[in-house]
């Protein structure tokens, strides 16, 4: 009954991120699903020390990119975001189509809430998610890629993060020699 979720959770390791790839030319860049650990190892720590719901954070962090184990990581220059949301949610629906119902209730819950971004949770989830992508172009800078390729991702995560603490933490990130 989960097998299919389970392998198609998997098969996140194997999704290369698109931006990488289109901005640095890169041939191996981190997977989907290096980005979900990445992002679920922050979300862990700052909800854990806002005192947060991080049960239901971490949920909405390991399923916020799950449907790209069906249809790729798309990037926003690649179609419609409507287009994009009604291919996700068709994947993600695919995905949960054979999980116990109140399991799959909840987590078709998680993921309309984090594509609504309204709540604080898929507030603070969305602002991590971008916090995530500063801190991996902040590394491929140090591995010696382009400032100039990569000052896309840090001004997107600047425009998109307004959380004071998080602010501070893309500050940081920024300016780690």
């Amino acid at each position: 009954m989960m097998l299919d979720f389970l392998k198609a959770a998997a098969n996140l390791k194997k999704i290369s991120r698109q931006g990488w790839i289109d901005k640095l030319s890169l041939n191996h860049p981190e997977s989907v699903a290096d980005h979900s650990y990445s992002m679920a190892i922050m979300s862990m720590v700052i909800s854990d020390m806002r005192k947060c719901d991080s049960e239901k954070i971490l949920k909405m962090v390991l399923l916020h990119d799950l449907a790209e184990a069906r249809i790729g990581d798309l990037t926003p220059n690649q179609l419609s975001g409507e287009k994009k949301k009604k291919l996700e949610n068709n994947a993600f629906n695919e995905i949960i189509g054979d999980l116990p119902g109140n399991i799959k209730s909840q987590y078709l819950q998680i993921w309309k809430e984090y594509q609504e971004n309204i709540s604080a949770e898929s507030k603070l989830v969305h602002q991590i998610d971008r916090l995530e992508m500063a801190l991996q172009a902040k590394t491929y800078q140090k591995e010696g890629h382009s400032q100039k390729k990569l000052e896309s991702f840090f001004e997107s995560a600047k425009k998109d993060i307004d959380d004071p603490k998080l602010k501070e933490l893309f500050t940081k990130i920024i300016d780690d020699n």
